[in-house]
């Protein structure tokens, strides 16, 4: 790298990577990230970057080193980690955030992703973001003062009560996502969520409200830290294979609709099938 390439350029072209690694043609995903300063949600540097479950430190402070698609230590004792870019531009192409939606973040950590559903859902939006971890609520809500449209609520986002919304985005692996979460989605809105229905198996969902089921879509691995409250594996009576899990097309509501013989898992609240409604 050109000695003197400055941050400004190195930013813009991480999101035009980021652009091209969401698969989506909304110009505002570029340009979000683009303004977003990556560094200010992290604390203060060196940072510790996670390489095959080990921290590397890097050799300074300088924001170079986090453009990157690398994970990023907020609490390193605890493995909570500022999760890798690639991944949340794939999500967020995916969920594709709207002027005007209200998103809720479950797992917002120092608020890096809020920060980035908040641009997307300008003007007029709005982003409830639930993080469970006290200092990290507290940094987030620091973070996020200049952003437009964000609340921050510190609590376990499990036993509170979700905001009705267009959008959910869960960065906490679930077995699966608790009704109250699903009923909070408006018709049309879109959760996405990192599935652990087993210890075996760790892949993102995308789930679509629709009349009286959820389409579902599956958008490859993920592996996030357990989700406080939504993350017992015995709260699946039956779990699926990893080819089981590829086929998947649909979910219901236990409450909705009992599981019949096309049920390929069942968990908590909702069922998943490889056949169409």
């Amino acid at each position: 790298m050109d000695k003197h390439t400055t941050v400004d350029e190195v930013r813009a072209f991480h999101a035009r990577l980021m652009a091209v690694a969401s698969g989506s043609d909304d110009p505002r995903l570029e340009r979000a990230f683009e303004l977003v300063p990556r560094e200010a949600f992290l604390g203060a540097g060196p940072w510790k970057i996670m390489v095959n479950k080990h921290y590397v430190e890097t050799p300074s402070a300088n924001p170079l080193f986090v453009y990157q698609n690398c994970v990023v230590a907020l609490d390193a004792a605890k493995g909570i980690n500022n999760g890798e870019p690639f991944l949340h531009a794939r999500w967020i192409g995916a969920v594709a955030p709207k002027k005007g939606e209200t998103i809720v973040h479950i797992g917002a950590g120092a608020g890096y992703y809020t920060a980035l559903l908040s641009m997307l859902a300008l003007p007029s939006g709005h982003v409830h973001a639930f993080e469970i971890e006290p200092a990290l609520a507290r940094r987030a809500s620091d973070n996020l003062a200049p952003f437009e449209g964000v609340t921050v609520v510190q609590g376990d986002a499990t036993e509170l009560t979700l905001p009705n919304c267009d959008l959910i985005y869960v960065n906490a692996g679930v077995v699966s996502p608790p009704g109250p979460w699903l009923k909070a989605l408006r018709p049309g809105g879109r959760i996405i969520f990192p599935w652990r229905p087993s210890n075996q198996l760790g892949v993102a969902l995308m789930m679509t409200r629709m009349e009286t089921s959820f389409k579902v879509r599956l958008l490859g691995p993920a592996w996030f830290i357990p989700c406080v409250g939504a993350s017992d594996p015995a709260g699946c009576v039956k779990s699926p294979s990893p080819l089981q899990a590829r086929s998947i097309s649909a979910a219901w509501l236990v409450e909705d609709r009992a599981p019949d013989d096309t049920a390929t898992a069942v968990c908590r609240d909702v069922w998943f099938s490889d056949t169409p409604e």
